[in-house]
């Protein structure tokens, strides 16, 4: 089976410690208890969290719906994004089977990636990393006034922001990320090819907004 792996790269710096980290912890259950009711989704969606903060680390290493644990997310220090990314290629090579002679590997990984301020290390790097390995579908999120929309530019053309840094907000947001994976999952079951543009996902909320 091809699977579809995502992974939730979301940063759990100092400035997200309060409302922001709770409603995350929150965003990642209501994401996974909806895909877990679309059968398209539980059959090919993999799922893996990567969080960031003064260091990256996966809290949970790509696994099927079904077995998902809410992994324990807390705030605090600086905002290594730089580390995420280097560590998100790494786990890319790890874990996502590719395509060779044999046989079919995985669908190109999705990535949702959650920030809400400046990356206090070198991006450089771990961006170059990043950008060695195929990817799908990815969307960089700004959330809140503190995050820089241009930083996140330069990791995909597809970035969103949010306002405010409020549960009710981000919950929008990951609803919306819940939607756009249930969509990829759908377009892959009926043979319409992956996701590879925002104007394949479904409509963001008003909450979400496009960065041009």
């Amino acid at each position: 089976m091809r699977r579809l792996p995502v992974y939730l790269v979301l940063d759990t710096s100092g400035s997200m410690y309060g409302e922001p980290i709770e409603a995350v912890k929150n965003g990642v259950q209501i994401l996974i208890s909806t895909l877990r009711s679309d059968p398209y989704a539980l059959e090919t969606a993999f799922i893996s969290i990567i969080t960031f903060n003064t260091n990256a680390q996966q809290v949970t290493s790509l696994t099927e719906l079904a077995s998902f644990q809410q992994p324990t997310i807390d705030a605090g220090g600086c905002t290594a994004l730089g580390g995420a990314l280097e560590l998100l290629a790494q786990k890319i090579d790890a874990e996502v089977t590719k395509t060779t002679a044999e046989q079919k590997g995985d669908w190109k990984p999705l990535v949702f990636l959650m920030t809400d301020g400046e990356p206090t290390d070198d991006i450089t790097h771990g961006l170059a990393e990043f950008r060695k390995r195929k990817t799908g579908m990815v969307v960089a999120c700004a959330a809140g006034t503190g995050a820089n929309t241009n930083t996140l530019k330069q990791i995909t053309e597809n970035v969103v922001s949010l306002d405010t840094a409020d549960s009710a907000t981000i919950k929008a947001f990951f609803k919306w990320v819940s939607a756009s994976i249930s969509t990829s999952s759908i377009n892959l079951e009926k043979g319409e090819g992956e996701t590879s543009d925002m104007s394949e996902l479904p409509p963001p909320p008003p909450e979400v907004n496009i960065v041009v």
